[in-house]
Order: structure tokens, then C-alpha cells, then sequence
């Protein structure tokens, strides 16, 4: 395997432009940007001449047919399709949140990658934040940890992306929308059935495009929830209740377009100290992440607080970093699509807790078929 891989990105849209490709660019040791592919021509040429990629194509196929080593899929649709060609090409696989539509498609892609040998890693940028990972740490050694509290404020996205030099895709044609959009509405049937319209709207939109974050972060710290205790969907909220033994973590994303404040807030509380770590917009760069520290004297009204910033190590990067090591020693990526197909699984599960108003244990488990375990 060379040290400088030779990349493939499949999907030019706003995260590919604000992060990916700009860290791809930005780190000339380890990647050369190869291949572009997007199905709007005018996106993908412009993004070829800000990055001097010498081919583009609309075909997903055609750039698995390039001598590549790895392929990023940053498509808004499925990525099992492109992911599960791609490790039966030989090609190691970096792909955005969310993994994938179900739990099904999810096994598909873990089972290609395995049989190809290739890395399988999702792209879940705030598990490589320093202040996460010191965040995480401290965590652990809190005492008789009572709540986990989660709080995502949902606010419009143009504002924190308007200093950027984005170019804009042209619109496709009308009978391909309808189909791209008939797959997806095909998949997310699949995954959680044929249910009432704010239930589809809830998974597609916000726990698989956002809350796959939150849910895969605080797994990161506390395990796998024992219970999913109570899930509710409104047309701005989704509120969840998890058991995690005996901390109980509640958890709630609000949508507030109105102001350009967004906010994604993890507290955890324990008797003696409380910590709370705070993230930016994910689309400022380089913005910092902040740890705040709650404690007190016991008996006495003294309490006091202090607030961190770790580092300016921006989150895409380290992330892109961590993908080069693994697939060059061979090493499993933090987020695995083994680990992330729990996130897909409590994400189904929010569904049937929310429909059926009743609990669900181990919300998280998934297994990959007898012939596979």
C-alpha cells in the first residue's frame, strides 16, 4: 500500500466542499485528490479546477474503474450501493453519516468489506475532536454518573457557510429526481416499514442526517444503551429517553430556524462534579470545542467553574488522518461500520419506541447473519 493515497470522491456537494476536499488538499503527504464524481457537470468541473483533479465523471462506476486505493462516498442518498461496488473493487471506503439506511444495507456493506479485506470507516468528524476525546476520558472517571443530558439546537446552516467560495449544483432532471427519490423512499420503507409521514420524514431527515451524530458520540463515552425507555417525534422535536445501568441520559433536538445560533450540548452530572462539553457549528473550521468543569465543596454554598478549549485541531482533518493510518498499517478505524451500524440500529429503534409507546431493550443490537457471526 503506498503512503500517499490516491483518492476518489464521490458527491461535490457542501460538506465535500467545505471539508473533505480542503483537508484532502491540505494534507499533500498523504492523499492526491484523483477522481471527482457528481452528477451535476458544472459542480464537478468547478470543484476539478479549485483542486486540479485530472478526471471527473457523472458514473460512480466509471471512478471505481481509475486506479484508485480509496473512494470517499459523500452522497446525500445510499451508500451501500456505491460502497459494497467499491469493496468488491479492491477499494478502501471512507463514507459520510449516515452509514447507511438500515441495519440490512449496513450488514451488506460490513460483509463486502470483509470478504475484500478493505477499510470501512464513517466519517463521524466529532469522535476525532481533541476535546471530545479528553471530554471522553474524564467522563470514565466521574463517580455515580445520575444523568446524561443531550441537547442538539437546530439553526439554519447558510449563515455559517456564507464566507465560504462554494459552487452550486445545477438541478438535475426532473425524471431523475423521481427516481433518486423513489430509491430512497424504497430504503427507508425497507427500514422502518410503511409508516405514517412524520415518522418517515423524522428518520430520514433528522435521526439519520443528525442525530446518528449525538447517538454515536455518547456510545462513545457510555457503551451500549441497555434501554431505550421512551421516544417521542413532534413535527420540530424528537425526545428519547436511554437507560444507561443506572444513568439515565435524556436526550432532546429541537429545530429553531429563526437565528443562526445552533448549538450540541453533552452535560453528564454526578454528585460531586458535572462536565459539559460544547460544540461549535460543524461547518466553522478550525472553531474550538469547549469543556466546562462544575464542582463544589461538599456542605459548604463554595462551587465553582471553569471553562477549556482544548485545541484548534479541526475535527475533518484529524478524521482524514486517522482514515491514512488505518488503511495503511491495517488497523480498525475508531468508527468502524461495524461500531456505527449500532447508531442505525437505536435510530430504527427510536421509530418503534416512538409508534409503539413501549420500550425497547438493547436498542442498539444488531448481528450480522449465523452464516457471517
Amino acid at each position: 500500500m503506498p503512503t500517499r493515497l490516491r483518492i476518489g470522491v464521490v458527491g461535490c456537494g457542501l460538506v465535500a466542499q467545505v471539508m473533505h476536499l480542503h483537508y484532502l488538499r491540505d494534507l499533500p503527504d498523504l492523499f492526491e485528490i484523483a477522481a471527482l464524481c457528481d452528477l451535476s457537470q458544472p459542480l464537478r468541473d468547478a470543484c476539478a479546477h479549485d483542486y486540479a483533479v485530472p478526471f471527473t465523471t457523472a458514473d460512480w462506476r466509471d471512478l471505481l474503474a481509475q486506479p484508485l486505493d480509496a473512494v470517499f462516498i459523500l452522497t446525500s442518498g445510499s451508500h451501500a450501493p456505491i460502497a459494497i461496488a467499491a469493496a468488491q473493487a479492491g477499494r478502501h471506503i471512507l463514507v459520510e453519516k449516515p452509514l447507511c439506511f438500515s441495519v440490512a444495507e449496513g450488514q451488506a456493506m460490513i460483509e463486502a468489506a470483509e470478504r475484500a479485506g478493505v477499510t470501512l470507516m464513517v466519517a463521524y468528524n466529532k469522535r476525532y475532536d481533541p476535546a471530545y476525546r479528553r471530554f471522553a476520558n474524564e467522563a470514565r472517571a466521574l463517580e455515580n454518573l445520575r444523568l446524561a443530558r443531550i441537547t442538539t439546537l437546530e439553526a439554519p446552516f447558510l449563515p455559517y457557510v456564507a464566507h465560504y467560495r462554494l459552487h452550486r449544483p445545477t438541478p438535475l432532471p426532473d425524471t431523475l429526481q423521481t427516481t433518486l427519490a423513489a430509491d430512497t423512499a424504497s430504503r427507508i420503507t425497507a427500514a422502518i416499514g410503511a409508516v405514517d409521514p412524520l415518522s418517515a420524514h423524522a428518520y430520514h431527515l433528522v435521526l439519520l442526517d443528525s442525530l446518528v451524530h449525538e447517538f454515536n458520540a455518547i456510545r462513545g463515552v457510555l457503551g451500549e444503551p441497555e434501554q431505550l425507555a421512551f421516544a417521542d417525534i413532534t413535527d420540530h422535536n424528537i425526545t428519547a429517553v436511554l437507560r444507561f445501568g443506572s444513568t439515565q441520559c435524556v436526550l432532546t433536538w429541537t429545530d429553531l430556524p429563526g437565528i443562526a445560533r445552533y448549538a450540541m450540548e453533552f452535560s453528564l452530572y454526578a454528585p460531586q462534579s458535572r462536565l459539559t462539553l460544547t460544540f461549535p457549528s460543524p461547518f466553522l473550521r478550525s472553531a474550538p470545542t469547549l469543556i466546562t468543569r462544575e464542582g463544589g465543596e461538599p456542605d459548604t454554598p463554595r462551587s465553582w467553574q471553569t471553562g477549556e478549549i482544548t485545541a484548534y485541531d479541526e475535527s475533518f482533518r484529524e478524521e482524514l488522518i486517522h482514515f491514512h493510518a488505518c488503511v495503511t498499517s491495517g488497523s480498525a478505524p475508531i468508527t468502524s461500520a461495524t461500531d456505527a451500524l449500532h447508531d442505525i440500529a437505536l435510530c430504527q429503534s427510536v421509530i418503534e419506541v416512538h409508534r409503539s409507546r413501549t420500550p425497547r431493550d438493547r436498542p442498539s443490537a444488531w448481528a450480522l447473519p449465523m452464516t457471517q457471526a
